[in-house]
């Protein structure tokens, strides 16, 4: 009785009470037809919870997304297959398609018969202000009788992924493009690459020609430096994310990882969009010992959909990669939080003479972490090194903050 409660519907359940309830009156006062209508009604949610669950329709159900991969805010479209593959002509049925929360309210849906072997589709529109990897699906159908009497619920098994990438803001430049390897001495740099860093600078080795000597790199080291007589044929960039939650602060779309997750997206597209050869270091890509590979716009998006912030044991992983890539020299980009002086000191040993280090630093007290260092003094350790840095407070956009960055010089204020 209890699983045959289970799939009578609200109506079943009415009936099925009214019947007994008539039955019983019909034999007691001894009224047959009572006795039969009562009967009648018993028997008719009975025989629609047979039917009910006794149906079987077999489906074969496809997810196509257009695009696969969309931005944050950007709609995604979804057609949903419904191909009958039973003997049978299926039921009316209720769908409902089951979402992450971020993807916005489940859509639901009737969708009518279908014949053998024939096809059903059905789109439906999701959207996400956060990056990630979503899961769409399983899909939950309600078959229900014709009078209404009683539904089975299922789960139909298959599910697709839709992978939520980080917005890329344009960021401001007085480079006009170059045509990536080899045209690098042809083209005017960055404003901060200005400079000694378009020359590549190492230790002298015996048989140098002295007039290669390249004297501010020798004053800074103490060590004869030369210029580099073979220059490679494209710029590195390296962009470092720094995951230590206790480096961020806020929540959700606000918090200072976000910020630094779009940052560092939107400085990786713009340094390849300008002939770069890009490296990112976070700790997904140090796990995955990729920090070494150099990635195109769309890996570096693929990673950082899904960076998440980790525990701050992972930050010497971080800053080794960051090291060995910093060794070879090459401009570095570093997005991090204002969390212990020693990891600053040790972020900052990653720029090399003669090369760039620049420097995003979070002030996480603007972001919500009200017990946080503040960024200042992180920001003077980084320009002592010879980095140009600036803090960044929740109010500053990307693209702003970037052309304070690029514009200033070692050692100015901001």
């Amino acid at each position: 009785m209890g699983r045959l409660r289970s799939v009578l519907t609200t109506r079943g359940r009415a009936f099925l009470g009214s019947g007994c309830t008539l039955a019983l009156a019909g034999i007691i006062f001894g009224f047959r037809d009572l006795t039969r209508f009562g009967v009648l009604l018993i028997a008719l949610p009975v025989i629609s919870a047979v039917v009910v669950r006794t149906r079987k329709t077999r489906m074969h159900i496809e997810r196509h997304t257009h695009p696969e991969r969309i931005s944050v805010g950007q709609d995604a479209h979804v057609t949903l297959s419904f191909e009958n593959v039973s003997g049978t002509t299926t039921p009316i049925f209720l769908a409902e398609e089951r979402l992450d929360y971020v993807l916005g309210d489940r859509p639901r849906f009737v969708v009518g018969r279908i014949p053998p072997g024939r096809v059903r589709a059905i789109d439906y529109v999701v959207r996400s202000h956060l990056r990630g990897r979503y899961r769409l699906g399983p899909l939950g159908v309600q078959v229900q009788d014709p009078f209404g009497l009683a539904n089975r619920n299922a789960l139909l098994e298959g599910s697709a992924d839709l992978v939520v990438l980080p917005a890329v803001h344009p960021l401001p430049s007085s480079r006009q493009r170059s045509s990536g390897v080899g045209s690098e001495g042809e083209q005017a740099h960055l404003i901060a690459l200005h400079g000694e860093d378009d020359v590549t600078i190492r230790e002298y080795r015996d048989g140098d020609d002295l007039r290669r000597i390249h004297w501010p790199a020798t004053a800074r080291t103490g060590d004869l430096m030369v210029r580099q007589e073979d220059r490679p044929a494209q710029r590195r960039a390296i962009v470092l994310l720094d995951p230590r939650p206790a480096a961020h602060g806020g929540v959700g779309a606000g918090s200072s990882f976000e910020w630094a997750v779009t940052a560092a997206a939107s400085v990786g597209a713009h340094l390849y969009e300008y002939g770069y050869a890009v490296h990112l270091v976070c700790a997904e890509t140090v796990e995955s010992a990729r920090a070494a590979e150099t990635m195109t716009t769309d890996e570096m998006l693929d990673v950082l959909a899904v960076a998440a912030m980790r525990d701050d044991s992972g930050e010497d992983e971080i800053l080794r990669a960051g090291q060995a890539l910093a060794s070879a020299g090459g401009v570095i980009v570093a997005i991090a939080g204002p969390s212990g002086r020693d990891v600053t000191s040790r972020l900052a040993s990653l720029r090399q003479p003669g090369t760039t280090g620049l420097g995003l630093v979070l002030d996480a007290r603007t972001f919500g972490a009200s017990h946080a260092e503040e960024a200042e003094p992180h920001v003077d350790a980084l320009r002592l090194a010879g980095w140009r840095a600036v803090p960044v407070t929740s109010d500053d956009d990307i693209a702003g903050a970037w052309a304070l960055l690029t514009a200033a010089t070692v050692g100015s204020s901001r």
